[in-house]
This record gives structure tokens, sequence and C-alpha cells, in this order.
């Protein structure tokens, strides 16, 4: 595998900064979830267009039926996070929603140790349970024992599920394909399950206010087409368990957005939680790198 152009880990941080604007621009919308979450994949395929047919629709005749198949699954289990995740936001708060959305570690070492193989070590583990614990603190005061904030909590931990899987998928596509194609075949199919989706439902798709639109393509250009593609090129590189404990910083990004935005309060909790998840991150990062480089020197 070629060494990339710039580290893993630095598009990796751009990408947790701008999806962790995603949650805001979804409580500012008015539109429902699987409305949102149509027109955020609609415009992200739309926008890529042009450039995907300019330069890589020759690609499309060299994939296997096994990388359409997983692309098109992926692209499924992203419509359905997305859907589950908006409507979580209406029940529960940003922080709360986040937190459980980002809980992607507990999902994603058991879907690599099992389909992967891959190497869990004992210090590791002990990182993505002071990560959660980051994550749990950070929005101790916003969980409530009721029934609406229960079913949003719910369908956020369903979400995280499902965007977990859809990195899973990914992690094995992206080995033979390329980012562009692979991620506007995913978009591409998700677009068509939102557009059935809503249609089955009887959601209104146009008559909306000017805002709202706005939102849409915000959520188009930043979580998805530099946050989200991001993280389908940094997995060319790196395990899904790195990418799944970074996101713990998105409830960080998403306090610190809700404040100023939403003039939702940062308490001291959500502060020192948010040094917490930065020590789990740092302890898992440092040791799947050594774990990575005694497997390469043993190779070697």
């Amino acid at each position: 595998m070629n060494k990339p152009i710039i580290h893993p880990y630095i598009p990796i941080a751009i990408g947790v900064l701008t999806v962790g604007l995603s949650a805001i621009f979804v409580k500012l919308t008015t539109a429902d979830a699987g409305v949102i979450a149509f027109y955020r994949m609609f415009f992200s395929v739309v926008i890529m267009l042009p450039f995907f047919l300019h330069s890589y629709r020759k690609e499309l005749y060299r994939l296997s039926k096994r990388d359409w198949l997983l692309s098109s699954i992926a692209g499924i289990f992203l419509a359905i996070h997305f859907i589950l995740w908006f409507e979580s936001l209406n029940y529960t708060s940003v922080a709360s929603s986040t937190v459980l959305v980002t809980l992607q570690p507990i999902f994603a070492l058991t879907g690599t140790a099992l389909f992967f193989k891959e190497i869990i070590s004992g210090k590791m583990l002990t990182a993505v349970i002071v990560a959660l614990t980051g994550s749990i603190i950070i929005s101790w005061g916003d969980f409530r024992v009721s029934g609406a904030a229960l079913f949003g909590d719910v369908l956020a931990l369903l979400a995280c599920g499902f965007i977990t899987a859809y990195l899973l998928v990914g992690q094995d596509v992206r080995k033979r394909v390329s980012l562009v194609t692979y991620t506007f075949l995913v978009y591409l199919v998700s677009s068509i399950a939102l557009f059935l989706y809503v249609i089955t439902i009887q959601q209104p798709l146009f008559s909306y206010p000017a805002s709202d639109w706005g939102w849409f393509l915000a959520l188009a250009l930043l979580p998805n087409l530099l946050g989200h593609t991001l993280f389908n090129w940094a997995i060319k590189w790196v395990s899904t368990n790195v990418i799944s404990i970074t996101i713990l910083f998105e409830p960080v990004v998403a306090s610190i957005a809700a404040y100023y935005i939403l003039q939702e309060s940062i308490s001291v909790s959500q502060m020192i939680g948010g040094i917490v998840i930065l020590t789990g991150i740092l302890l898992f990062v440092l040791d799947f790198k050594a774990i990575k480089k005694k497997l390469f020197l043993k190779k070697a």
C-alpha cells in the first residue's frame, strides 16, 4: 500500500471538526429528518457529479460485483444512520445525541475483531473506556429519564450502530476502489434510498424557507463532502477503530457550537469530559501506532 501524501490523522481531525457542526445545522432547519437527510446526500451527489464524470467514470467498469454490492450496502447503512440520528435530535439534546452517536468504538471493536481479525490490546481497550467515560461526562447533565428523551437516546444509539457498519463495509471496499468513486456511489445509493423513504412516508420535498435550503447545502458541503469524504480517504490507511475513537471529539465540537449558536450552556462536566476524551484518544492512537510498528518490524 502506497504511503499517503499527508498524515491520515490530519484529515481525520478536520473531518471531526466539520462533522461536529452537523447536529447544529439539523437543529436550525424546520424540515423533517428524512427530508434533511435526503437533501444532504442529494446536493452532495450533484456537486460531485461533474468531477466524477470527468475523471472517474471509467472506474465503474472495473468494479467487481462484490464492490457494487458492498458500496450499495454502505449507502443504505448511511441513509438509515442519518434518518435515525436526525430524528433523535427532535427528542433529545445536541450533547446527548452526539455522545450516543459517537459511541462507535464499542461496535467497531467487535466488528474489526470478528471480521478483520485486528489486534485489540488491553491498552487500546482501556483508552476506549477512558474516552467513552469522557463522552458520558460531557452529557451527564443532559441525560433525562423521560419518555421523549429516552426515545431520542435510543434512536441515537441505533444511528451509532449503522454508521459503524457503514465504516466497516467501507474499510473493505476502499482497499480496491478510489475515494471519489466509492464516495460517489455510496452517496448516490444513499440519496436514492432516502428519496424512496421520503416519498413512501409522504414527507414534503419543497415549500421550505430559504434558510432551510442554506442549511441543506451546508450539510452537504461541510460534514458530507469534507468531513465524511476525509474519513473515507483515511480509512484506506488506518483502522476503523482509529476513526471511531477520534470521532469521540465530535461532542466537544457540537457542545461548543451549541453554546454560541443555540445558546446551550456548557457545564463544568462537559469541559472535564472534553479533557478526558482527548486523553483517551491520545492513549488509543499512541498504542495503535506502537502495535503497528511492532508488526512491521516483525515482518521485516
